[in-house]
């Protein structure tokens, strides 16, 4: 159960990341960011990936079990 519920979570917290991360990427692309945010983004985005991955691993989780698969909408999280 507990595993279960950490997946749950896990993958609500990596779509986020996902989007934080692509929405950061698309304000570099554009300029709307000085030389200090985008390195304070880049670090803080570096720190979270490095925290999902020892919570994946605490419970034992790949990064293919976080993503769901929503039938005909196919799966929740992008493959890049």
């Amino acid at each position: 159960m507990e595993r279960d519920l950490a997946a749950l979570v896990l993958t609500i917290v990596e779509l986020l990341r996902q989007l934080v991360e692509r929405q950061a990427l698309r304000r570099v692309e554009v300029g709307d960011l000085d030389e200090d945010q985008e390195e304070r983004i880049g670090m803080t985005l570096m720190l979270l990936e490095d925290r999902m991955e020892l919570l994946r691993e605490r419970f034992g989780l790949t990064p293919e079990e976080l993503n769901l698969d929503l039938g005909p909408l196919g799966p929740l999280l992008p493959t890049d």
